[in-house]
């Protein structure tokens, strides 16, 4: 079996007195969606902001692509093909949507691949191309999150850290949003996916982990999790 993309091992994480993350470890292999489920404060977020260095960890490594990334600074990270798109969006309000695009690649210099990248994502997101000139802040929420993954997918990602895609949106961009990764996903980029909507994120994930208070409980194919009473009942209101 080939080596994971992603591997992150005993992953710890304390804020003052509370263990936010307890030892944590899994696997996302390339080409995958992987889903990471758990109820509010079990620590989905706090597992991507270590994962990308934004926060610090107690112990744990994070092997990508067969290197150890523990150490290094968020942006190097971000260098290396490992990119989030955090929750909220995020996105600079007073710039227009073309400029936040830009602001995506700001470590590259090849203006063609830049170009042909924005085009990419004008095609992904074909209502960002019809408000490239637009200021990121008028735009709708539905339209701010497409408009944060266009901007990650900026940075050519080999894996992406998508953190509560769907939250606040009305259930028919919710659709919209769930279909988009799935195709970005079927371009090549691998996707760790931290989604509330639990039933939408196992239905388009190939594996999942749930997390409860820091701790990984539970892990299998995503079409099994779907079916299994358990978390039926604590995660999809069956």
């Amino acid at each position: 079996m080939a080596d994971p993309l992603l591997r992150v091992e005993d992953l710890t994480v304390h804020y003052g007195a509370i263990r936010a993350l307890r030892g944590l470890s899994f696997e996302v292999g390339a080409g995958e969606i992987i889903s990471l489920i758990g109820s509010n404060g079990a620590g989905k977020t706090t597992t991507l902001h270590a994962i990308s260095n934004i926060i610090r960890k107690i112990r744990g490594t994070v092997i990508f692509d067969g290197r150890d990334l523990s150490a290094l600074p968020p942006d190097r990270i971000v260098r290396e093909g490992l990119v989030q798109v955090p929750e909220g969006r995020r996105i600079f309000a007073n710039l227009t949507v073309r400029e936040n695009l830009e602001m995506g690649a700001y470590t590259r210099r090849n203006r063609q691949e830049i170009h042909g990248d924005m085009e990419r994502v004008y095609k992904i997101f074909p209502r960002l191309k019809e408000r490239r000139r637009q200021e990121a802040g008028t735009l709708s929420g539905g339209e701010q999150q497409m408009l944060a993954m266009g901007r990650a997918l900026m940075t050519r990602p080999r894996l992406l850290l998508l953190d509560e895609p769907s939250m606040g949106l009305a259930p028919i961009l919710v659709d919209e949003i769930f279909s988009v990764i799935t195709e970005i996903n079927q371009t090549g980029t691998t996707i760790l996916l931290v989604e509330q909507n639990a039933y939408k994120a196992l239905g388009i994930a190939s594996r999942a982990y749930i997390l409860e208070t820091g701790e990984l409980v539970k892990t299998g194919a995503a079409a099994e999790l779907l079916g299994d009473d358990a978390v039926k009942s604590a995660y999809l209101g069956g």
